[in-house]
């Protein structure tokens, strides 16, 4: 090979080939490495922080069987009740952020229980992802309540200041805020009885132990024609219950209820948290699944990630300002 006029020399390092003074890069063989499925690729967990039966966990079962049926994967529901959702919410950046965990999350109860400061955790604690509905609030009597209509039942609260017993989901939740205002706005003082969860009332309130419940159209209609509801805070009459006022038509500027969404550990990378949040957008676009909601009593909204921050804001004041009419800030 000495003295020759053109010399080749050949250098195979790897997958490097050296021919000359020219380099060329070789195809890499395969490694038997498996390429990274796309997400999900096995189940996820999907955690409700109240007792089974009540709205986050019927509008979540809802979600479930739409997840089974877009990406072959099972949505496993976790029921972890206490404190009014507190519990699970204090444990939210326990666990990994890999997409595989996934938190339900209410409004106002996020901005009203760390206000209040008897929770381990905080509003910003939580990363929000995702919100898909709201239950507008409702006044809901057992069919055998002497109280027929709205101004029949505070009449009775005026009567007897504090012996009408409101039965509710929670301390410091949507119902309990709802019936501080609803002390306000009709000028009474009646007694809130916190439940663990929606599923937890009904018996109480068929029952006749307590009075009233102050919970969504979502109960009105699970228990049609065991219930009465007197008045319902959406901006127009519900279809399934065209003789029951709004409180607007009764002189009350109320539209409001207790909205849901998807929260992640703070470990969750964002591009992860895009692909939930457009996950469950992908979800309340089911046409199936629209008209389950509905038929339920749950309104949907579609707040993705990228709108989540502007939304809590605005919620936040507002629920600030309610949390001064029931006393947890001044």
């Amino acid at each position: 090979m000495k003295k020759t006029l053109r010399r080749t020399i050949l250098v195979l390092m790897g997958t490097m080939v050296v021919i000359g003074a020219t380099a060329f890069l070789m195809p890499q063989p395969a490694t038997g490495q498996p390429t990274s499925a796309p997400y999900p690729d096995k189940p996820v967990k999907y955690i409700v922080p109240f007792a089974p039966g009540g709205e986050s966990d019927i509008g979540a079962r809802f979600q479930q069987q739409v997840f089974r049926k877009k990406f072959n994967q099972e949505l496993i529901i976790e029921s972890k009740p206490g404190a009014g959702g507190a519990l699970a919410w204090a444990q939210t950046n326990s666990f990994p952020g890999d997409g595989y965990t996934l938190m339900s999350t209410n409004l106002p109860h996020i901005v009203l229980q760390p206000l209040e400061g008897q929770v381990q955790y905080k509003t910003e604690d939580l990363t929000n992802v995702y919100f898909y509905h709201y239950t507008p609030d409702a006044i809901i009597v057992r069919s055998e309540s002497p109280y027929k209509t709205y101004r029949d039942l505070v009449k009775a609260a005026k009567e007897k200041p504090g012996d009408i017993t409101i039965a509710g989901s929670g301390t410091n939740s949507a119902n309990h805020m709802a019936t501080e205002r609803f002390n306000g706005v009709a000028g009474i003082n009646t007694t809130y009885v916190p439940f663990k969860g929606t599923g937890d009332l009904v018996a109480s309130l068929l029952g006749g132990h307590v009075s009233m419940a102050m919970s969504y159209v979502t109960l009105a209609i699970a228990q049609k024609g065991r219930t009465r509801m007197l008045a319902v805070a959406t901006e127009k009459r519900h279809p399934q219950f065209p003789d029951v006022p709004t409180f607007r038509e009764l002189g009350i500027d109320w539209v409001d209820g207790a909205y849901r969404g998807i929260a992640v550990p703070k470990s969750t990378p964002t591009e992860m948290r895009k692909k939930i949040s457009d996950i469950f957008a992908d979800i309340n676009k089911d046409p199936e699944f629209q008209k389950r909601m509905a038929d339920g009593g749950f309104e949907l909204v579609d707040i993705p990630l990228e709108k989540v921050s502007a939304f809590m804001a605005e919620r936040t004041k507002v629920y600030t300002e309610a949390a001064k009419r029931m006393g947890l800030v001044h």
